[in-house]
């Protein structure tokens, strides 16, 4: 038997998850122990660490824009892949010992760029840097990644990615559909039915991205985000300007769909900050309306696109969002008669999800699975998400 049939065959992994999002918080890591594949799988989360990239290297991340010359973008790539292969041998160690323990390693990498069909400007495409080939070497450990990329070549939006791995982990949680709700960057949704065929996933729009961004703007980078939402907790909601954000032709547009940066990133931060500067609005008040867009725009989502097709009786948020509390509280008003719970309460960890999630697209990458999901992307049809870089 060859060393990748080997890998494939294994029945038990130790596998390494590694994430970093759209608000570039740091590398999220997860080490888990995977039993089988597929609707057999056995997951169990051993640990999870999230280690900060290096001011420098974060500094530059923010400030990558579409005209970024390619030797930014390519030294980027590699010293993103060093982050990532050291926050896998950190994990490692403090949860399996060493990294020699680890039997393979899955890294969704850094998004830069996102233009989904859906878009309809330009040619699709994504790109997310991290070289798996870097990681591989820097930790001797074979590495998979580059998993939207598939999804998009089969015509689809190549997001969300994390429909599968919500199917595995939740499809048996509940009698009734639940939604699995990631508010991160951007805030996704996951509609988590007993058949994989029926489920619907799609970005609601901005989830802390805008928040965030404002947050660097208005102290010059010494601050990354509101701590528990304690900033837009004592300001108020500015109508007028809320109803403004809420014409935006994305949150009325079917799915499938998603967005990113492109759209709330840094440009559309700055944007907003100059009615803080013209004195149009508070820095407070501006906080506590972007929080109210996130939650209305969830809302609206779930009125719009999947309350007439499902009853939903049980929410699962995950992601970073879930340590604003007071965002959490907003949408627990908004949503009454719905229960919500965090999805550590499956023994999920919140923040660490997606880092698991992509530890498991990894173990069904060399299980010879496919894990994309057409009805969610709008793909022509399944497909295997992923490659790989063998280290033997």
């Amino acid at each position: 038997m060859n060393p990748v049939q080997k890998l494939s065959n294994k029945k038990g992994k130790i596998v390494i998850g590694l994430m970093s999002g759209t608000s570039v918080d740091g590398i999220d890591a997860a080490v888990v122990k995977i039993k089988d594949s597929g609707i057999k799988s056995k997951i169990k989360t051993l640990g999870f660490i999230c280690k900060k990239y290096s001011p420098k290297i974060k500094k530059r991340l923010l400030e990558i824009k579409e005209i970024t010359a390619i030797k930014e973008i390519s030294e980027l790539n590699y010293l993103v892949a060093e982050e990532f292969a050291k926050a896998a041998a950190l994990c490692a160690k403090k949860f399996v010992s060493d990294i020699s323990n680890v039997d393979l390693i899955g890294s969704h990498g850094q998004t830069i760029y996102h233009n989904p069909p859906s878009r309809r400007v330009g040619i699709p495409a994504t790109f997310q840097i991290g070289d798996i080939d870097v990681i591989a070497e820097k930790t001797g450990v074979s590495t998979a990644g580059d998993f939207r990329q598939r999804d998009m070549a089969a015509g689809g939006e190549g997001a969300p990615i994390m429909p599968y791995i919500d199917y595995l982990l939740f499809n048996k949680c509940s009698h009734s559909p639940l939604l699995a709700q990631n508010i991160g960057g951007i805030a996704n949704v996951t509609v988590v039915t007993r058949r994989l065929d029926d489920m619907i996933a799609f970005d609601t729009g901005p989830g802390n991205m805008l928040m965030d961004g404002i947050m660097r703007i208005n102290s010059n980078g010494k601050k990354l985000f509101d701590k528990n939402g304690v900033i837009a907790k004592s300001g108020i909601v500015n109508e007028e300007l809320l109803q403004k954000l809420l014409l935006d032709k994305y949150y009325r547009q079917k799915p499938p769909k998603s967005t990113g940066a492109e759209k709330f990133g840094a440009k559309a931060a700055e944007n907003l900050y100059k009615l803080i500067k013209t004195k149009k609005i508070n820095f407070k008040d501006m906080m506590r309306t972007l929080l109210e867009l996130t939650v209305e725009t969830i809302a609206q989502a779930y009125k719009n696109f999947i309350f007439p097709k499902h009853t939903i009786e049980k929410v699962v948020l995950s992601g970073g969002g879930t340590n604003n509390i007071f965002m959490v509280s907003e949408l627990r008003t908004r949503l009454a008669g719905i229960e919500i719970v965090s999805s550590d309460a499956f023994g999920i960890p919140a923040c660490a999800k997606e880092a698991i999630g992509m530890a498991v697209l990894a173990n069904e990458l060399v299980s010879g699975n496919k894990t994309n999901v057409p009805s969610c992307t709008g793909a022509r049809r399944y497909v295997s998400l992923g490659k790989i870089s063998y280290s033997f």
